[in-house]
């Protein structure tokens, strides 16, 4: 059963993104949540993910922290694809997160058909899809 990380300080958010999957299609996923990086770090350190999407500002570790923590951990899976979905726009932010590892950006709001358009184009990209 293919696996999805979803990493948010807001429960509500991690609950729609969740729903959204499920109504496009991905109702077969098992979907773990995880409300700041380093809870989303230690998940990934335990399990095998096929997609993580995550949130820059969150307490403790953020988002980007999460990504370079993710890349650089031998116990973690290099070729995930980590979305990052995120209220920051600015171009410089969109560029951290890339050079940090981020296989997709997305700003908040966004729309549903959007995310699962990405979603499918990450994993076909990685190969789990």
């Amino acid at each position: 059963m293919p696996r999805v990380l979803v990493v948010d300080d807001s429960a509500t958010m991690r609950k729609i993104i969740a729903k959204g999957l499920r109504d496009a299609g991905f109702g077969d996923w098992s979907v773990t949540e995880a409300a700041d990086g380093e809870s989303a770090l230690h998940a990934l350190r335990g399990s095998e993910f096929d997609l993580v999407l995550s949130d820059i500002n969150m307490p403790g570790m953020d988002g980007l922290s999460l990504v370079r923590s993710a890349r650089r951990d031998p116990t973690v899976s290099p070729d995930v694809p980590i979305l990052i979905i995120t209220t920051e726009g600015c171009l410089e932010k969109i560029e951290e997160s890339v050079a940090a590892g981020a296989t997709d950006y997305l700003r908040k709001p966004f729309e549903m058909p959007e995310l699962v358009a990405r979603v499918r184009a990450a994993l076909r990209r990685a190969g789990r899809g």
